[in-house]
Order: C-alpha cells, then sequence, then structure tokens
C-alpha cells in the first residue's frame, strides 16, 4: 500500500472509534500547444495506483482562457518538490495527466480510516496575471479530476497571490451534522413562497460559512456548476453510477427546495444557500469536480425529487449513514445498494419511501432558447441549428482550437466538427452530436463568454 503521509495532510482528523461503527451490510447505516516536464516522480507511489487531472485556466474578467501559464503539481506535504511542470494551450488547458492516488478499495469501504484520494498543490503563474496557489487537490484512483483555474488580471487586483485551500473530503474529515428539517416547507398565507413554478435558476448565491456569520463572503455560482462542486465534496466519483446518480438527485432537491421556498431571503438575507454542512450541503470555493459527476449533472441537471400533491421539490435530507444518521438518504448506505443492483430511483424510494419520483423542470434561467427536444446531428436544420452555429462561432473567439462554421441553418460534417471540438473542451462524450447535455453546455459557455464579467 502507498505511504499515504506524503498524499496528504492529515490522517487524525479522519479516524473514527470503532464504536461508532455499524453493520457494514445495514444499507441504512453503513460502516463501512502543450508540454509536460516531469521534474520529480514521488519515491512512494505505487505505480499500480492513480488517477488524472486535466486543469483549465480562465480569466475572471471575461472567461478568457489563458494561453501559455505555467502550471505546477506537488504532493500537498511536500509543496516546495514539484512532481509535474505543465503549460497551458490555447484553451486555458493542460494536457491529461497521471498522478499516484492511494487504492481505488479505500473510497469504497465505510469502515476504512485511511485517506482514499491523495491531495496535491497546484501552482499557476502566466504573465499579467496574479499567481493562483490551490492546495489540496483531490485525485482518486482511475478517475479525471477536473480542477478549475480563475486567475485575476493584475490590472484588476491589489492581491499579490490568489490562495485556495480545499479542506478534507466530507466522508474522511470531520463536519458538523445537519440540523433537522421538514422535507415540505409550509406554504404561509402572506405569501412567503414568491414561485409559483419550479424553476432551474441560472446562478445560485452561496454565503460561504453558517448563516448569521456576516463576515463570510457571498460567492454567485452557476447552478450546474455549484451542483457538481457540492456532489464532488459529498460522495466520492468511484461510486456506482446508480449511488452518484441518487445522490445528484438528493442534492438538486436540496438545492431547489431552497430556491424555491426562499428559504434565506424570508429571514432577510441576501444569499440563496451556505456552505454549511450543519443548515446545507458542503460547497468550496475553487475545487476540483470529477469527469462523471460533471457529465451526470450535465444530463439530468433540470431533475429533482417530488411526491404526489406537492408542488415545491422536496426538502431531501442525506448524511454519511455512519458518523451521522438522519430520515434521508444514507450515503453510505446508497453506494452499497449501488453495488447490488439497484436503480437510481429504487436507491430513492428505499430511503425516502415509494411515493417519492422524478420530476423535471420546464424552464431553465439564463439560456438563449430552450433544447429543442431532439438531437441534433448531421442533416438536421433549421432556426435551432442557426442558432446553435452562430452561438459555436461566438465561442469560438475565446476558443481558437473551435473552428469557425457558416451560420447557415445545416448541419453538416463542419458543424458536427466543430460541435466534436466543443465537446471535447468542455468535457462532454466527443460525439459531434448535440444532445441535452452539449445543447445546454453551449448555451452556457456562450452566455459566459458573451458577458463582461460575472455578477459579484
Amino acid at each position: 500500500m502507498p505511504d499515504t503521509n506524503i498524499y496528504s495532510r492529515s490522517q487524525e482528523a479522519a479516524i473514527i472509534p470503532d464504536s461508532q461503527a455499524a453493520d457494514t451490510m445495514n444499507p441504512q447505516q453503513m460502516t463501512s500547444p502543450v508540454s509536460i516536464t516531469d521534474v520529480q516522480e514521488p519515491e512512494a507511489a505505487d505505480a499500480s495506483y492513480s488517477g488524472t487531472i486535466k486543469i483549465s485556466v480562465v480569466s475572471s474578467i471575461g472567461m478568457v482562457p489563458v494561453e501559455g501559464a505555467t502550471v505546477t503539481i506537488s504532493y500537498t506535504r511536500e509543496p516546495d518538490v514539484p512532481l509535474k511542470v505543465l503549460t497551458t494551450d490555447s484553451s486555458g488547458q493542460t494536457p491529461v495527466t497521471e498522478l499516484p492516488a492511494p487504492p481505488l478499495t479505500l473510497s469504497l469501504q465505510p469502515e476504512n480510516e485511511i485517506q482514499p484520494y491523495s491531495e496535491y498543490n497546484i501552482t499557476v503563474t502566466a504573465p499579467d496575471y496574479e499567481p493562483v496557489l490551490v492546495s489540496g487537490s483531490e485525485i482518486l484512483a482511475g478517475e479525471l479530476s477536473l480542477q478549475p483555474i480563475q486567475m485575476n488580471p493584475l490590472a484588476a487586483t491589489e492581491e499579490e497571490e490568489k490562495i485556495v485551500i480545499i479542506p478534507d473530503h466530507t466522508l474522511y474529515g470531520n463536519f458538523p451534522p445537519k440540523i433537522p428539517e421538514d422535507e415540505i416547507k409550509p406554504v404561509a398565507e402572506t405569501g412567503e413562497i414568491v414561485l409559483s413554478r419550479v424553476v432551474i435558476p441560472e446562478f445560485v448565491i452561496v454565503h460561504d460559512g453558517v448563516p448569521n456569520d456576516s463576515s463570510a463572503p457571498n460567492y454567485w455560482v452557476r447552478y450546474k456548476d455549484y451542483i457538481k462542486n457540492v456532489a464532488s465534496c459529498e460522495i466520492y466519483s468511484t461510486w456506482p453510477e446508480s449511488a452518484i446518480y441518487a445522490n445528484i438527485l438528493a442534492i438538486q432537491s436540496f438545492t431547489l427546495n431552497r430556491v424555491y421556498t426562499e428559504w434565506y431571503r424570508n429571514q432577510g438575507y441576501n444569499f440563496t444557500i451556505t456552505s454549511s454542512t450543519a443548515y446545507d450541503q458542503k460547497w468550496v470555493y475553487g475545487r476540483n469536480i470529477f469527469e462523471n459527476i460533471d457529465y451526470l449533472v450535465d444530463s439530468v441537471f433540470a431533475n429533482y425529487l417530488s411526491r404526489p400533491g406537492v408542488r415545491q421539490p422536496i426538502f431531501t435530507s442525506y448524511c454519511d449513514g455512519r458518523r451521522v444518521t438522519c430520515n434521508g438518504l444514507s450515503q453510505w448506505g446508497s453506494m452499497y445498494l449501488g453495488e447490488e443492483g439497484y436503480s437510481a430511483i429504487e436507491i430513492i424510494r428505499y430511503y425516502y419511501g415509494n411515493d417519492m419520483y422524478i420530476n423535471t423542470a420546464q424552464i431553465i434561467s439564463g439560456v438563449p432558447s430552450s433544447w429543442p427536444g431532439y438531437d441534433l446531428t448531421v442533416g438536421s436544420s433549421g432556426d435551432k441549428v442557426r442558432q446553435l452555429q452562430t452561438q459555436l462561432n461566438r465561442i469560438a473567439r475565446n476558443y481558437p482550437a473551435i473552428p469557425t462554421i457558416t451560420a447557415d441553418g445545416i448541419y453538416g460534417p463542419a458543424t458536427a466538427n466543430a460541435v466534436r471540438v466543443f465537446q471535447g473542451i468542455f468535457n462532454l462524450p466527443q460525439t459531434g452530436i448535440t444532445d441535452y447535455p452539449t445543447w445546454y453546455e453551449i448555451s452556457e459557455i456562450y452566455v459566459g463568454v458573451s458577458r463582461i464579467s460575472e455578477p459579484g
């Protein structure tokens, strides 16, 4: 087994007394131009276990990729010993790079007390930009990590260095348990519930602390990015897909209940949700996410959980199921059920009851036009194709690897190729077909590059 001390900050925080362990067989409460330079290979690494990482660097103003940035990777516990030195391409991205990681099985065992992921420091420098340090980027065996980096132009900042610290994963570290809440919020006669329909917001405003901490900053976060971040904080991407999907559904429904009921605004706060596990869900500014979580959220981001006769998304409580139990989904238990072959909806109903079902929001904020309802591919034509082509051409001004095409409303081989390049840059399957995830990703990136800067 690899020496995990070199991979992480510490292990002490994760050690749990045996008296807190429960029956591992009970899913309700589980116990169980681009360049690369190799500077120094880690001595303690076991070559049979590794994960990969792709780092994407953009300007914080205008969503402009930073080409030619120098990216240095080191172990978090050995920050002065570089392992890799990379250079970003015209899309602001490094090549996919392999890094040592602990054995995969450690992230599948709830009783395990060894940190199941390795931690790396990532330092990014580029001319005319403030340097960025990300400490604690997580690598899981067999998984592709996607590390976003936003660099502030020197002309727009007074800081000497931007530092992002990623804390322990919630399944490994110690975090406050969720304060219980009712899954359906009362609708007051005074009209506190202001939304009549479930809407997928363009942004959520995350308060990075407990609600009454006025010193904690608020961040405007795109809805999909928020869900991907929370899922990467709350569960391991090595779990069965059905378990990941079930957890994403719970996270999305939880979030949309906060949005729909305007829970915090009705208490006088100016944010949507907090990053505190005691009140909401864990979210970490600037953390890495994982490719399979990224794509699954892109595919199902408009889904949430409903009960018959209830308009609002259900407030879906969940907990790890080992150190903390709750009247809701057990994260470790969902992993076990996924391994036993349960589907996502079967896992959901195991914990929330047979009357729970998956609903879909019909309104998605912040996009120029809704999904046409069918895939666009070679041979398609019409206004939706023309709109797609126009958006791709605008995105190509920021991402020149995407070829410009004629916006003629005809989906030919050139359009399919442009879509395929876009999909490669933004971590989607490179099919050349504009399916549901690709349509909304193109829409989101188009809106992003068309703005001068993000709100907040």
